[in-house]
């Protein structure tokens, strides 16, 4: 999972969700997506399993916005946020990625963005290879794209 990770950037604290974009929201900027995705957080409990302490928001090629949390889970069955937003992206019959952002929330409340791990970079490259052009957001100052992410792409 995402969680764990030295790279994470630090954020302001996020949005309520009734602030959310609408559904077909179009390309947002930094700002935006990171409290989009920070709104998404659900931080969970259930007995040594937890969820929803990373959450990701997808911005597709047709504008549409899709979030997903992770799912902690003891014997490896979990998943990553971003393979949460990319199932319900895939439900609405679109594999395109415009845009991605993943953040975490730590034990203190403090929210901060994350890059995609290597198997979510590898999946959506697999989900649709065009996602290579997808802006993947480091932070508020901070954008790449999952090409400059994943040099080495399994064939």
């Amino acid at each position: 999972m995402n969680e764990g990770t030295a790279s994470a950037a630090p954020v302001a604290a996020g949005a309520p969700s009734s602030v959310l974009p609408p559904p077909n929201t179009g390309p947002l900027d930094a700002e935006t997506i990171i409290a989009t995705a920070t709104a998404y957080l659900n931080p969970e409990k259930m007995g040594t399993r937890k969820s929803g302490q990373v959450a990701a928001a997808i911005v597709t090629d047709r504008g549409d916005l899709f979030g997903g949390v992770c799912i902690d889970v003891p014997c490896s069955m979990g998943y990553c946020a971003e393979a949460g937003a990319i199932g319900a992206m895939l439900v609405a019959k679109q594999s395109q990625i415009a845009q991605v952002v993943a953040v975490i929330v730590d034990e203190s409340g403090i929210v901060s963005v994350l890059p995609p791990c290597g198997r979510c970079r590898e999946f959506m490259y697999q989900v649709n290879d065009k996602n290579l052009a997808a802006q993947v957001f480091l932070g508020l100052d901070s954008v790449t794209t999952l090409d400059e992410l994943l040099p080495a792409r399994w064939n």
